[in-house]
C-alpha cells in the first residue's frame, strides 16, 4: 500500500511594508517569497496550532499577549526570551527566604508560595508561578517560565522552557527547548532531547506535512495531560497531543495523536542461570 506523500513546509521570515513588524509564516518548500517586500505565493498549511495541545492558564495570564493560541506549538519557543524581556522583575513583590545553598543569578521572580530546596541554581531571567516546588539539586537555566502548582524536580535541568500548571518533572529529567501544558508528566529519567546528532535543523513531521522549523535546538511539545514514562526519551521535534502516553523505556520521535499511546513490545525470555 502506498501512503499519500507528506507535504513539506517552511519557515519563512517576512517584511511587510516600511514600519510593519516581521511575521512569520509557513509556506510550502518549493514556494519562494516574490519580492522583498513579502509577498508570495499563499497556501495554507495543515493545522497544528498551539491550541490544539494546551491553553495559557490564568496564572500565565501576564504573558497571555505573547504566547497567541494560533501560532505553532514551536514558535512560541523564542517568545519566551521576549515575554520574560517585558517583565518588571524590579518591581515584582518579595519571594519567599532563600536557602543559603540555593544560588540564583540574573533577574528571578519566585512566588512567595513557591518552596524552596536546600540547594539548587537557578540563572535568569527565569519566573516561577505560586504553589510551585523546586526539589534538591535543580538546574534551572535562563528562560523558563513555571505557572501553578508544578514540581521542578530533584537533579533536573531546565532552559529555555516553558511550564504551564501541575507540571510534573520530579526526577532526573532534562526539559530543554520544549513546552509542557498543563499536567503533563515526566517519569524518572525521561529526557526531552532538543539537539540532533548532525547538529541540523530541526524538522517536525506530522501525518501529513512535513515543516522546516529553521531552528538549530527544539525539545519537545507535550499537550496536556501527555505522560512520558520512566526512561523513555523523546527525540527533537516530537510532538505529543493531549492525553497522549509514551510508555517507559520507549525512544520516541515525530508526533503522537491525542489520546494515543506509543509503546514496544519485546519478548523477554527467561533461561536457567548456569
Amino acid at each position: 500500500m502506498r501512503l499519500p506523500r507528506r507535504r513539506r513546509f517552511q519557515r519563512v521570515n517576512v517584511r511587510g511594508p516600511p514600519g510593519d513588524e516581521a511575521r512569520i509564516i509557513w509556506v510550502p518548500e518549493r514556494h519562494k517569497p516574490l519580492s522583498s517586500a513579502g509577498f508570495m505565493a499563499l497556501f495554507s498549511p495543515p493545522a497544528v496550532n498551539a491550541s490544539d495541545f494546551f491553553t495559557l492558564p490564568p496564572s500565565l495570564a501576564p504573558f497571555a499577549e505573547y504566547f497567541a493560541p494560533d501560532a505553532r506549538p514551536w514558535d512560541w519557543l523564542p517568545q519566551i526570551a521576549v515575554a520574560l524581556g517585558k517583565w518588571k522583575f524590579a518591581a515584582s513583590s518579595a519571594g519567599p527566604a532563600i536557602p543559603p545553598g540555593v544560588q540564583i543569578e540574573g533577574p528571578v521572580y519566585l512566588h512567595r508560595s513557591v518552596k524552596l530546596p536546600p540547594y539548587a541554581s537557578i540563572s535568569g531571567p527565569v519566573w516561577i508561578g505560586p504553589e510551585t516546588v523546586i526539589r534538591p539539586g535543580a538546574l534551572i537555566r535562563p528562560n523558563v517560565i513555571v505557572g501553578a502548582g508544578s514540581v521542578l524536580g530533584n537533579a533536573c535541568e531546565y532552559k529555555n522552557c516553558l511550564l504551564m500548571d501541575r507540571v510534573e518533572t520530579p526526577h532526573y529529567n532534562y526539559v530543554g527547548d520544549s513546552i509542557l501544558g498543563s499536567r503533563a508528566h515526566l517519569g524518572a529519567g525521561a529526557i526531552c532531547s532538543n539537539l540532533r546528532l548532525d547538529r541540523q535543523p530541526i524538522v517536525i513531521r506530522t501525518a501529513d506535512a512535513v515543516f522546516e522549523t529553521g531552528m538549530r535546538k527544539l525539545g519537545a511539545i507535550l499537550g496536556e495531560d501527555a505522560e512520558v514514562g520512566c526512561n523513555g526519551v523523546l527525540n527533537p521535534g516530537t510532538l505529543l497531543g493531549r492525553r497522549s502516553l509514551v510508555m517507559p523505556a520507549v525512544a520516541f520521535g515525530g508526533y503522537l495523536p491525542a489520546g494515543m499511546i506509543a509503546r514496544v513490545r519485546s519478548a523477554i525470555a527467561i533461561i536457567p542461570r548456569r
